[in-house]
């Protein structure tokens, strides 16, 4: 009788102690370890992170740092790090953590807007880890350029703007593959064959949609004021096109961050091929990174005899259009002195 006592006695410890191990166990693994009021928050870990630092990175996140350690430890986490960006959410466990840790998820890229690669490089460093000399090392390498049937003036064409999925540790060579499988997938049969039908590629689409992209925002207007440069190019006349020639002085100074509203006659002799007053056809490239409207409104531009347009005075952000140059010049004069009313003078 004893034995049998001292047996069941043991047995219970025995129950009792694995229960409260088993208890501790699950509130390891399995209680909340949250501590932030939001629904999700976002953790980016950096290439070549250690388990040390992504330690420091969760733990403003985490309640309990030895709950989640222990679980990083059963679960052989910290010989297996990943970088990227990663998703916690409120009322996580330490094993849900842990599980994200290993899932990274995706960044939505957006750009639009930008004048230069320098410059899209650097918007794209904001939004994705790669510095933007590591971007624009990649998008500008020569073989890269040969291979794809770009140069440096006129890769900007590549980047159709637009909303893109990356994951945020991407590398610089696979943000331009996939970039310019987005331009060849853009230029469909149908984008082709509208090209091909003005006499001009691609690039030459771009470079002539960036004009256009820069003399309106109107986008309801772009296939009309397309319809103008189109009309000069088939008469053989120079674009004459004011914003080709900002560019040139921005270009030729360094300094895009200048603003230039109003360009001067003195402006329209600088020696650029960008300065379409001054040079016949299409610049190098795009003198900007035109969007999809400008785009399609080159291969879709309006049917007109139009071939001279002018900033209106009564419907301010659209054009006064004219077909000859006397009705031109009526334009052009109310435009001037509303220019000078308000004092305008660059």
């Amino acid at each position: 009788m004893k034995l049998r006592r001292i047996v069941g006695i043991v047995s219970l410890i025995v129950v009792i102690g694995g229960t409260v191990i088993g208890y501790r166990m699950y509130q390891q693994i399995f209680s909340p370890n949250t501590k932030f009021g939001d629904e999700r928050v976002a953790v980016f870990i950096p290439t070549g992170s250690d388990y040390e630092a992504v330690k420091k990175l969760v733990a403003p996140y985490v309640e309990d740092m030895d709950k989640l350690n222990s679980v990083a430890e059963k679960k052989e986490y910290p010989a297996n790090v990943k970088a990227g960006k990663f998703i916690l959410k409120n009322g996580m466990n330490s094993n849900d953590i842990i599980n994200s840790l290993r899932q990274p998820v995706t960044v939505n890229v957006a750009f639009n807007n930008q004048e230069t690669i320098e410059r899209l490089a650097g918007r794209l460093s904001h939004q994705i880890e790669p510095d933007s000399l590591s971007l624009l090392e990649a998008f500008t390498d020569e073989k890269f350029l040969a291979d794809n049937g770009f140069n440096k003036d006129n890769v900007l064409s590549m980047f159709i703007p637009n909303s893109y999925e990356f994951f945020w540790n991407t590398t610089p060579n696979k943000v331009r593959e996939k970039m310019a499988k987005e331009y060849r997938k853009f230029w469909n049969e149908d984008r082709l064959a509208k090209a091909k039908a003005l006499n001009l590629t691609p690039l030459q689409v771009s470079a002539l949609a960036s004009i256009v992209h820069k003399e309106t925002v109107k986008t309801d207007e772009r296939p009309r004021v397309a319809g103008v440069y189109l009309n000069r190019l088939n008469k053989g006349m120079k674009l004459e096109a004011d914003p080709t020639v900002i560019y040139a002085m921005k270009k030729q100074s360094g300094d895009f961050d200048q603003v230039i509203k109003r360009v001067l006659f003195k402006d329209l002799v600088i020696d650029s091929p960008y300065n379409m007053y001054k040079y016949e056809g299409l610049p190098p490239g795009p003198i900007a990174m035109p969007d999809i409207t400008a785009i399609d409104a080159v291969l879709n531009p309006e049917k007109h005899n139009y071939i001279y347009f002018c900033a209106s005075v009564t419907n301010f952000g659209y054009h006064e259009f004219a077909v000859t140059p006397a009705q031109h010049e009526v334009n052009r004069q109310k435009y001037v002195a509303w220019v000078n009313k308000m004092g305008i003078t660059r």
